[in-house]
């Protein structure tokens, strides 16, 4: 695919390579990694992916969590609620849209999203979606605004924020977020009670489709400008931040470069970001506490989400 759009997502963050790249990085600065260090050989001993060793690091004690709670009738329809421990007062909540080419994924993967989000004072709502091959477009995002809608009406349940209620999203999961906050099919008239977004590494502006399995996911849509969240960009669209690194050669960053530029063009605010030497799976795994010092998203993020408006 041309270099301007999509070439294709990693699958998953339990590549042999992507671990070889987090343990390197999570090596290469004994002062914040040691216990990480400690753990190494335990970890590969026993054949763990780079999100079972990031996951193992993660605090436990700073957070309460909610496991698989049905917002649907189907096995995928589940979803996970992290909460700040000992939190008295209506929270911001996050939906967090996980990536992973719309064909793989699970939720129990990112406890450490979770977990950051919930350190910063949010409550994070990360569900599962149904995925390819068992569905193509759109059901996933027909999915997702379910999980959506779930949240809002269940708000008072977890201690959420009606008025600051925000979808974020990395990657295909960026995708999902951006389409349910631009176009108007998936949630109706709750669209308008979406705060804020937050897209990492997101494919916005991907056609034309020349890999073969987006092809049979998207090709149930015969007018497939209408798959791409950038010719959905009205005034009407909240808040958005959008982030990618330099060195991501999976989503190409111009995905995020020409999404801001529509959304300004449209009198939209749009926080814009380029994080220096980060690829694609170590934008969204910055988040992870040994990892924080590869790049400021979570700083970045907590600030766009509490500022005004």
């Amino acid at each position: 695919m041309a270099s301007s759009s999509m070439i294709g997502e990693s699958r998953g963050m339990d590549l042999s390579a992507t671990t070889r790249f987090v343990v390197s990085s999570v090596a290469g600065s004994i002062g914040r990694a040691r216990r990480a260090l400690a753990l190494l050989p335990i970890f590969m001993v026993g054949g763990c992916s780079a999100v079972d060793i990031v996951n193992a690091l993660v605090p436990r004690s700073d957070f309460e969590w909610r496991r698989d709670l049905a917002y649907g009738d189907g096995p995928r329809q589940i979803l996970d609620i992290y909460r700040p421990k000992g939190a008295t007062t209506p929270l911001p909540v996050i939906v967090f849209f996980y990536g992973g080419n719309w064909d793989n994924g699970e939720k129990a993967d990112y406890l450490f999203v979770g977990q950051a989000l919930a350190s910063r004072g949010f409550v994070v709502v990360i569900p599962d979606y149904r995925l390819f091959p068992q569905v193509r477009y759109p059901v996933f995002l027909e999915d997702n605004a379910k999980a959506v809608a779930w949240t809002l009406a269940h708000l008072d349940e977890f201690g959420g924020d009606p008025a600051r209620v925000n979808l974020m999203g990395h990657s295909a999961g960026a995708y999902n977020g951006a389409m349910l906050a631009l176009d108007g099919r998936w949630l109706g008239a709750e669209r308008a009670r979406i705060h804020k977004i937050v897209g990492l590494a997101g494919p916005y502006d991907f056609l034309p489709l020349t890999d073969p399995e987006l092809q049979t996911i998207f090709g149930t849509e015969p007018d497939l400008p209408r798959t791409q969240p950038i010719n959905f960009v009205d005034n009407t669209a909240p808040p958005m931040f959008l982030a990618a690194g330099t060195d991501d050669t999976t989503v190409r960053p111009g995905n995020t470069t020409r999404l801001a530029a529509k959304l300004r063009e449209r009198g939209v605010a749009v926080t814009e970001r380029y994080y220096q030497g980060v690829s694609h799976v170590m934008l969204i795994g910055s988040l992870a506490a040994p990892l924080r010092f590869k790049a400021p998203v979570l700083d970045d993020v907590s600030v766009f989400l509490s500022s005004a408006p």
